[in-house]
């Protein structure tokens, strides 16, 4: 078992709170040690947190940010494979996807590190010896609350821009991944350049979350998580009119066409389905294949599906870990039955029988033909997809925007003038060409509808971390001009 994670509040560790632990998602046993902090933690972090945005130079110090988050991308770096091996262990993602995703984190640092020196506002004449100043600044305290399926670089993405912008942070992991948390924490204190008070990180559960998310001191919220508790978020936060940043639910379709590379279309769909037992929000969770194609395409999904190694997060030759819980299990036996009775079975799943924890489960295919059923309309979080018939690119779009959702969404074609028409037409924030789940710092993600508010990574994602202030100025002309 790893050391107790502490939290860590104006430049110190602070032991606060009752321990807990957390679980070795595919053994079942116990893994690693954490503080559960309570309001009184979240308040005293807060509290760090503004004085330090109030009092320091840190909110006008782009080089000084720029400093700390190269300080923090060495420091993740140089414990990469531990970060990593913790994230399979804690939400049973495959290794070499724990390997990526922290990659990913340490390249989110690096990014914001060169954009935290070049955030300008712009300069306008209105009339002759008149002149308007937008200058962009930090918006103020920001909270960022962390989700257990990324735990790596869901926090990069928010805390990078965070950084970058000017503000100061305080940041609740997700309690099933503190030892994650744990390894991070001790990155960020170890950066010699960071001012005490600038991070603030607290162990906690619904409590602390509860005050971050209505405390007068938190000007911004960054959540990233299911779309009903992103909808609490907003109420919580709106006595005191917060910024929200929401990165909420999503119900990926593929669209296939009958021109499409079959073999290719197949791999992304497979991987992208099956990234983190489905229990992403970016996962196809939705195939819609064109009526022509069906035949050669169903059953080419099937192989592609039925030959997916699962198992132990840890062992290289398995492409696709356990649920996360037994909840989760429990919910995936619930998909597959309602399933069974709404549609036509392409491919069953099973619970695999002879693992500890009982949360092994196989990928499932099911043809439902009635988009509005729940199973097409709701965000499952395991690897069940739906299998649907289109006829025509109208009908295509219609269906992949028959859901409240438009996080993400990927079109198979090789007419690219096809595949220009429709990524226009859908309503996602996200659509790839021939590929899926291609996510990266520099291209801005985010939803529409009910998938969020904003857009993280990229330029736009300081937007959401600044204000614009106008500062105005009437200095006339020079005399005799």
């Amino acid at each position: 078992m790893t050391d107790i994670a502490r939290h860590f509040i104006d430049g110190s560790w602070v032991e606060d709170g009752k321990p807990a632990i957390t679980v070795d998602v595919y053994r079942g046993t116990d893994h690693a040690k954490y503080l559960v902090g309570g309001s009184g933690t979240a308040e005293r972090a807060i509290a760090a947190g503004r004085t330090a945005f109030d009092r320091t130079k840190w909110p006008h110090a782009p080089r000084l940010r720029a400093q700390v988050l190269l300080e923090l991308a060495e420091a993740v770096s140089a414990r990469r494979d531990e970060i990593a091996g913790e994230i399979a262990i804690e939400n049973g993602k495959v290794l070499a996807h724990c390997l990526h995703e922290t990659d990913a984190a340490i390249s989110e640092a690096r990014y914001y590190a060169g954009l935290a020196r070049a955030v300008f506002g712009r300069v306008s004449e209105i009339d002759e010896g008149k002149q308007s100043i937008f200058a962009r600044e930090p918006i103020g305290v920001a909270a960022i609350i962390v989700p257990w399926n990324a735990p790596s670089t869901l926090l990069l993405r928010s805390l990078g821009p965070a950084l970058a912008s000017g503000c100061t942070v305080v940041v609740k992991g997700a309690h099933q991944t503190s030892g994650v948390n744990r390894i991070f924490a001790e990155c960020i204190a170890a950066c010699p350049s960071l001012p005490a008070g600038v991070i603030n990180i607290v162990h906690g559960d619904l409590e602390v979350s509860t005050v971050l998310c209505t405390h007068p001191d938190v000007d911004v919220v960054s959540f990233t998580g299911s779309s009903a508790t992103g909808k609490k978020i907003m109420a919580g936060g709106a006595p005191t009119l917060k910024r929200l940043s929401l990165e909420l639910g999503g119900k990926a379709p593929a669209l296939v066409f009958a021109d499409a590379d079959l073999k290719t279309a197949t791999a992304e769909i497979v991987r992208g389905a099956i990234a983190h037992a489905g229990q992403m929000c970016t996962a196809i969770t939705r195939v819609l294949v064109e009526e022509t194609a069906w035949d050669d395409a169903a059953g080419r999904l099937v192989d592609g599906f039925a030959a997916v190694t699962v198992g132990d997060p840890m062992d290289g030759s398995v492409q696709m870990g356990p649920l996360f819980d037994l909840p989760s299990a429990e919910r995936y036996r619930s998909v597959l039955d309602a399933a069974r009775q709404a549609g036509n079975t392409l491919l069953d799943g099973e619970v695999r029988e002879g693992h500890p924890r009982g949360n092994v489960v196989t990928p499932a295919l099911y043809e439902i033909a009635d988009n509005s059923h729940r199973l097409v309309q709701e965000e499952l979080f395991c690897p069940v997809v739906v299998v649907e018939r289109f006829s025509d690119e109208e009908g295509a779009v219609a269906s992949a925007n028959a859901t409240r959702y438009g996080l993400a969404a990927s079109i198979h074609t090789n007419d690219h003038g096809r595949a220009r028409r429709v990524a226009r037409a859908l309503r996602a924030g996200t659509v790839w060409i021939n590929c899926h789940n291609r996510l990266f710092a520099e291209a801005e993600t985010g939803g529409y509808g009910e998938s969020g508010l904003g857009r993280l990574h990229g330029l736009e994602g300081l937007d959401d971390f600044l204000e614009t202030k106008h500062i105005y100025a009437e200095f006339g002309r020079l005399p005799g001009a």
